[in-house]
């Protein structure tokens, strides 16, 4: 048990250092190109541990190094336990949450998947193994995977994969989708909803949706920057009933979408850099406690982000699986041998969020396709309150705190947009 805990703990510490160096990298990008950013950390991950169960040699020691997972068996059970049976554990039917996870893998029927790769899409991360015909009828074989994708992110994600543009010699393709709705615990009151100025990166400023509240928030304060944490509903509860069940509350996973603010309207980058520079940075700067609010102001946003990520990933050192010759190392993945080497022809990932009074609805979606502090007082003296007016960029990220799991990420340059 203790070494399992360990793999659990050292496979949770890589999810968030990636989420980190992605967040970095992704926003870097995105700013470039004044775009708003949103993507499922958490997504990857599930991605990096879905290639690796088809991987061998050295393309298996870069992705477990990327993924920060010291083994391929730890990688797996930590996703299949901590991730799939756990985190995104569909919780609807006690009110609150609306989670919804599904993996699958789609292969051409020339190349029948290896048993034990079948048992982990399967077995391990309850997904979905099915046979098409890339070659023959290529176009259709994706806008079945397009159908699957919507129906696991209720309609959230409609087209991850533009049928008309992958090649006929595909041989696998792995996807999986992350669909998430959640109610705020304490809900933003519509009628306070206000019209403010919102100050981009370039100096110019535009009037966005604010909304507002008066309520204690949970509000941490740091050199150069403030952090929010907005817990979501957890459950419904009936505190009085007497069939109340406590563990049921104990054991549901727990959600909050947490907000950095820089101090200064230009400081996004820099905020951005600090978050990256150590794994936990994150975790470390979160809020442990409320406080009254003076001015609160937060804007309304929905966003949608995606294409391919190879290019990152090889960033990240992840360059032998799209290798296009034997160096790819990914014959865990088709039962008999290939006409031609196995890899991994591209990672596309894609996520959307909207964020207003009542809450927040996001899903994601990664495709990889295989071309084969408190003082005492004698009196005492009320907190001081704190305004968090976030009317300039921000960085987001929707955690779930009893894991550490960082399941979204992204900033914020223009609510106005809609990417």
């Amino acid at each position: 048990m203790a070494a399992g805990k360990k793999g659990t703990s050292s496979c949770q510490s890589g999810q968030t250092a990636l989420a980190a160096r992605l967040l970095e990298r992704f926003a870097s990008e995105a700013s470039a190109e004044g775009s708003n950013l949103i993507f499922s950390p958490l997504s990857i991950h599930v991605a990096l541990a879905l290639m690796s169960a088809g991987a061998a040699g050295e393309t298996l020691n870069e992705i477990l190094a990327v993924a920060g997972a010291p083994s391929r068996d730890e990688l797996t059970e930590f996703v299949a336990k901590s991730v799939v049976e756990r985190v995104l554990a569909d919780r609807s039917g006690v009110g609150g949450l609306t989670v919804a996870f599904a993996c699958g893998a789609w292969t051409d029927k020339r190349y029948p998947l290896k048993p034990a790769y079948r048992d982990t899409i399967v077995g391990k991360f309850k997904g979905t193994a099915s046979i098409v015909d890339f070659r023959d009828n290529p176009v259709e074989s994706r806008k079945q995977i397009n159908a699957w994708v919507a129906e696991a992110t209720r309609g959230l994600i409609t087209e991850l994969l533009d049928p008309n543009k992958q090649s006929r010699d595909t041989v696998n393709v792995v996807v999986n989708a992350i669909y998430f709705k959640g109610e705020w615990r304490d809900p933003f009151q519509r009628e306070n909803t206000v019209d403010h100025e919102f100050h981009r990166l370039d100096g110019s400023s535009i009037d966005v949706t604010f909304m507002q509240s008066w309520n204690y928030q949970q509000i941490a304060c740091h050199d150069g920057f403030k952090v929010l944490k907005l817990p979501y509903k957890v459950m419904d509860v009936d505190w009085s009933s007497p069939t109340f069940n406590w563990k049921v509350l104990q054991s549901t996973p727990k959600f909050a979408m947490c907000v950095f603010l820089p101090d200064a309207r230009d400081g996004l980058h820099g905020l951005i850099r600090k978050m990256a520079s150590s794994p936990g940075f994150l975790h470390d700067h979160l809020p442990v406690k409320s406080v009254p609010v003076g001015e609160f102001r937060l804007p309304r946003f929905k966003l949608a982000f995606g294409g391919s990520i190879v290019d990152d990933l090889k960033s990240l050192g992840l360059v032998l699986p799209f290798k296009p010759t034997f160096e790819a190392n990914m014959t865990g993945i088709i039962k008999d041998d290939a006409e031609g080497p196995i890899y991994v022809g591209d990672v596309i990932h894609k996520a959307v969020i909207e964020v207003n009074e009542e809450g927040s609805v996001a899903a994601a979606a990664t495709e990889s396709d295989d071309d084969m502090g408190c003082s005492m007082y004698d009196e005492y003296v009320p907190p001081t309150p704190v305004d968090f007016i976030a009317e300039h960029p921000f960085v987001f990220i929707i955690i779930e705190e009893t894991s550490g799991a960082i399941v979204f990420a992204g900033h914020v340059l223009d609510p106005a947009k809609e990417e």
